[in-house]
């Protein structure tokens, strides 16, 4: 496989949304964060403007501090931005209230972060099964048929009884993956996915997603491993709420 970079200075105001918004599934413009600090304000993403294509694997990549996961968290709708245009799937989002923000969220994108945040008490179906509760829309029986279907895509066959204490922690990140697909989710994030894991199990995780954005998902990952950037198809870096440079990457 050989791999072409193309690497360049880029300003906020050039990351734009595209001229063909047909393709694009999230356009941001103008996006700024604050927090209160006392009387002042801390100015935490600075004017962004960022398109996310379908079927890309973007990742947001700078040092602790930068401004990463809280974008991330305004993709997501865990959070809100101060200001600023949110177009999510051709629609205007960004001034949604909680219980919007949470429909959204559940139908539309899938979770994983580096945490895996499962729920000792149920087994593995049963976490991967919890989109599928919460949506309300499907009966035990298929439920329980879906999950198999994407713990074996993940490479968990017959363990979808097992505990969640029993599993090593790639195998974990593979049940959180799968949970992720279930609701079939036009985005997937990942929140450092592989901070948790060896290089071997990282590298294993890492295929899993490569392949499924070979398969059509978007994918957004915040990561500040290098390492990483190899399977993506475009890099942004972030430092002090500001994108710097962009990095798109074109695998034949």
């Amino acid at each position: 496989m050989t791999e072409e970079l193309h690497n360049e200075e880029i300003t906020n105001e050039e990351l734009l949304p595209s001229s063909s918004p047909s393709s694009s599934l999230i356009e941001l413009t103008d996006i700024n964060k604050y927090y209160p600090v006392g009387k002042e304000q801390l100015h935490v993403l600075k004017n962004l403007h960022l398109t996310i294509e379908q079927g890309e694997f973007l990742m947001i990549m700078g040092k602790s501090g930068s401004g990463k996961t809280t974008l991330m968290n305004i993709i997501g709708f865990l959070d809100q931005s101060s200001d600023g245009t949110y177009i999510f799937d051709g629609q205007d989002v960004s001034k949604l209230t909680e219980n919007q923000k949470s429909d959204l969220r559940n139908k539309y994108i899938g979770f994983i972060f580096q945490q895996f945040f499962l729920i000792q008490s149920l087994n593995v179906s049963q976490n991967v099964e919890l989109p599928m509760v919460y949506e309300g829309t499907k009966k035990e029986n298929k439920r329980k048929k879906i999950a198999e279907h994407y713990l074996g895509l993940v490479g968990l066959e017959g363990k979808e009884n097992s505990k969640t204490t029993e599993l090593s922690g790639g195998q974990q990140q593979r049940v959180a993956i799968a949970r992720a697909l279930v609701n079939e989710p036009l985005l997937i994030m990942a929140d450092e996915p592989t901070g948790a894991l060896d290089s071997e199990t990282s590298a294993d995780i890492m295929g899993i997603l490569s392949d499924l954005n070979k398969e059509g998902k978007t994918i957004v990952m915040v990561t500040h491993d290098n390492d990483m950037k190899k399977y993506a198809s475009r890099v942004v870096y972030m430092k002090d709420g500001l994108f710097l440079t962009e990095e798109e990457y074109n695998n034949a």
